[in-house]
């Protein structure tokens, strides 16, 4: 038994001796290749097993013969198992170096295409991070054009828009300063519409920014959506009287939600808007809301006859307007996308869809707890 432990503790000090001076070779060349990084590990290996047995024949007090055909043997198995740990480990570098060029190619041209090939496990799973990094980014890049496509149409959109009132704040202010005005109170009022027209665009584009920059901060407090939708509808009244239609709340459940009143009743009050202006007089505007599941749905139903397929997908885009002439009562174009905007800041989305003799805006909410 002794004789055994002898033989174990010359075998282990012999291998421990070239593991730590393997160890010591890979910390000297850490920053190199992966191939060299593999040469060293397989030498280590090699080296080990045979300063382990070359130290147990040399405890044994081998005869020279016999101690030269073990270092014979062991040196043949020590050159053959070195180039064949070589060999398989040039599937490994052959991996690494074509997900490295299929890395740099990304780089150059943000498209990762995955090296052809078996690879490792774990150059599998570098692989397929890297390509679905380069999805989000492509996803990014979409994102980030469309963004600045809309900013640059709402900027056009705007422009047009402002110069029509301010040309005419212009002509009335001069007329009523050559003293030409016919009848000064009109062109008091119309001034005062004007300004009114203009102060709300310029609300509109700052809570736009704000949302866009994702700086909306929210206040919610728990309230029942009957006297969200009574509020927005007693709001929406006069203008719905004004443009001969009526504004009806249909089927209006008593459901507690979590929301930022102020936010949400701009919310109804952008849709009521919107669904006014587009129906026709003596045309109905119907408000509905009630529970499904886990989600509180308000809908408002105009009588517009109905958006074009292809617009249904761009109607809560930055400054859509469809297709009619663009009137001044249409607004900036923006009202729909800050419903969309404040409606995600609540967790919830907005859509829209056709149905006979209009269309109808949805908004589904988290419904409150308990």
């Amino acid at each position: 038994m002794h004789d055994v432990l002898l033989i174990a503790a010359y075998a282990a000090v012999g291998a421990a001796a070239a593991g730590l001076l393997g160890a010591l070779a890979l910390r000297l060349l850490r920053n190199r290749s992966v191939a060299l990084s593999l040469a060293v590990v397989a030498a280590v290996t090699v080296s080990a097993m045979l300063a382990g047995t070359l130290s147990v024949a040399w405890a044994m007090f081998l005869s020279s013969h016999d101690l030269g055909v073990v270092i014979t043997v062991c040196a043949m198995a020590a050159v053959v198992s070195l180039a064949v740990s070589l060999l398989l480990g040039r599937r490994v570098v052959a991996g690494s170096r074509a997900l490295a060029s299929a890395t740099r190619d990304f780089g150059d041209s943000d498209i990762f295409a995955a090296p052809a090939g078996p690879p490792t496990a774990e150059l599998a799973d570098l692989g397929r991070e890297l390509a679905a990094t380069s999805a989000k980014l492509a996803a990014s890049r979409e994102r980030e054009r469309a963004l600045e496509a809309s900013r640059r149409e709402l900027v056009a959109w705007i422009s047009h828009d402002l110069r029509t009132p301010l040309a005419g704040l212009r002509a009335m202010a001069e007329a009523l300063e050559d003293g030409i005005a016919e009848d000064p109170a009109r062109y008091h009022a119309q001034i005062r519409t004007e300004v009114e027209r203009l102060s709300g665009m310029v609300g509109d584009l700052f809570e736009l920014s704000r949302i866009q920059a994702g700086v909306l901060a929210l206040a919610p407090s728990r309230m029942s959506v009957y006297d969200l939708v009574g509020d927005a509808i007693a709001g929406a009244n006069p203008l719905a009287r004004e443009h001969g239609v009526r504004l009806i709340g249909d089927g209006v459940e008593s459901v507690p939600v979590e929301v930022d009143g102020r936010e949400m009743t701009r919310v109804l009050a952008n849709l009521l808007a919107n669904a006014i202006h587009r129906t026709p007089a003596d045309g109905t505007v119907a408000v509905s809301a009630h529970r499904e599941a886990d989600s509180v749905v308000l809908s408002v139903t105009d009588g517009c006859g109905g958006i074009p397929a292809d617009d249904l997908p761009r109607v809560f885009d930055t400054g859509w307007r469809g297709t009619g002439a663009r009137t001044p009562p249409a607004g900036a174009g923006l009202g729909l996308a800050i419903v969309r905007g404040i409606v995600e800041a609540h967790a919830g989305h907005a859509a829209v869809r056709n149905v006979p003799g209009g269309c109808r805006f949805e908004v589904v909410l988290p419904a409150a707890s308990g």
